[in-house]
């Protein structure tokens, strides 16, 4: 029986939810990585540019770490939800931001609100699969505590960005 079947009782096993669990948050991270490498570029030059190129590299190398534990638990990849959810982030990119033709103040908030959204979902995968490798050896620890550390790392640098984006977009020029 593969990970994704039901058990004779009608049920699914144990394995296959974590693995729609795992490959949800695979599916998401994927979405995360590729928004932090168009948030990045569209703020170059600026100061939030090199935190967002560093974020995008992290990313990257959160769903790789989180491929590899999947490899290790023995949970296969599931690509249409990676494609599906790389294919949801373009299509994000049409969202109405205020601004027709040119790039709106309100879309640096609204991405950066979004990415927090996917570090605070991958900082709770990497809890529950903290919690798990209590009683499971294929997990790493040690490399969980980390990869956490820098999911809420991420969030803080996110919120700080967030702050600045917001106070930008939404304050007006003060004349004296």
């Amino acid at each position: 029986m593969t990970a994704s079947r039901l058990t004779a009782t009608g049920r699914h096993s144990d394995n296959a939810l974590l693995g729609i669990y795992l490959n949800d948050h695979l599916a998401g991270v994927t979405g995360s990585v590729e928004l932090a490498r168009r948030t990045a570029a569209s703020h170059r030059g600026c100061g939030a540019g090199e935190a967002l190129d560093r974020l995008a590299v992290e990313l990257a190398a959160d769903r790789a770490a989180l491929r590899m534990i999947m490899a290790a638990l023995g949970v296969p990849a599931r690509r249409y939800k990676t494609s599906a959810a790389w294919l949801a982030e373009k299509a994000g990119r049409l969202k109405l931001n205020g601004s027709l033709w040119a790039r709106s103040p309100l879309s640096s908030v609204l991405e950066l609100e979004m990415l927090q959204l996917g570090v605070d979902a991958t900082g709770a995968a990497w809890r529950t699969l903290r919690e798990l490798a209590e009683g499971d050896a294929r997990l790493d620890k040690a490399q969980l505590a980390e990869l956490l550390s820098r999911a809420q790392q991420q969030a803080g640098t996110l919120e700080e960005l967030r702050i600045r984006a917001a106070s930008k977009a939404f304050t007006s020029p003060r004349t004296p």
